[in-house]
C-alpha cells in the first residue's frame, strides 16, 4: 500500500515534469490521423468515434482508440489497445510495447475523452506526441491545448462542438 503511494507520487512527479517543459505549437497542418484515449468506466461506445471520423472525412489508417480499464479481467478486442494501471512502473515507465507505442506516434489530434481524474489518463496525454490535445476535463488545464467541457454522455454535442472548433481552427 505504501508503495504504491510512492509509486503515484514518482508518477505524477513525472507528469508534472512533462507538462512544465511542454511547448503548445500548433502547426496548420490539415487532420489525417487521429487518437482517442478514453476512460472505459465513463464511456465505451468506441464505434462513436468510428463512425464520428467518417463523418468527418478522415479516412486515414493512423485512427486509434485505447482504452483504460480497472477490471483486470477484460478481454474485449473493441479497442485498438486497452491498459490498466499494471501497464506503469516508477517514474513514468510505460510497460507495454502498444502503449510506448501509442505515446510515440505523431498524432495529428489527440482526444482524451473522460473527465474522471486519473493519474495513468493524465500520464498517457502528457507523454503523447500529439501536435492537438482536446480534453473534457478542467482539472489540469496544462493537459490539453482544447477544452470542450462537456459530460462523457454527451457524444452528440462533443461531436458537433469539436468539429466546430477544427473548422474555426482551419483543421479540416
Amino acid at each position: 500500500m505504501i508503495l504504491k503511494a510512492f509509486k503515484e507520487k514518482s508518477n505524477q512527479k513525472y507528469v508534472n515534469k512533462l507538462l512544465s517543459q511542454r511547448k503548445t505549437v500548433v502547426n496548420n497542418d490539415k487532420v489525417k490521423s487521429v487518437a482517442v484515449l478514453l476512460n472505459a468506466q465513463e464511456f465505451n461506445d468506441f464505434e462513436a468515434f468510428r463512425t464520428f471520423f467518417k463523418e468527418l472525412d478522415l479516412h486515414s489508417p493512423k485512427q486509434k482508440v485505447i482504452a483504460f480499464t480497472l477490471d483486470k479481467n477484460l478481454t474485449s478486442s473493441q479497442w485498438d489497445i486497452y491498459f490498466s494501471p499494471k501497464d506503469f512502473g516508477w517514474k513514468g515507465k510505460i510497460n507495454t510495447i502498444d502503449l510506448q507505442t501509442f505515446i510515440d506516434e505523431e498524432y495529428d489530434v489527440l482526444i482524451s475523452y473522460y473527465k474522471q481524474e486519473l493519474l495513468p489518463l493524465n500520464l498517457i496525454t502528457a507523454a503523447s506526441k500529439a501536435n492537438l490535445k482536446v480534453g473534457l476535463s478542467r482539472n489540469d488545464e496544462r493537459l490539453y491545448d482544447l477544452i470542450i467541457d462537456v459530460p462523457t454522455k454527451n457524444i452528440g454535442v462533443f461531436k458537433k462542438e469539436f468539429k466546430k472548433y477544427l473548422q474555426i481552427l482551419n483543421k479540416l
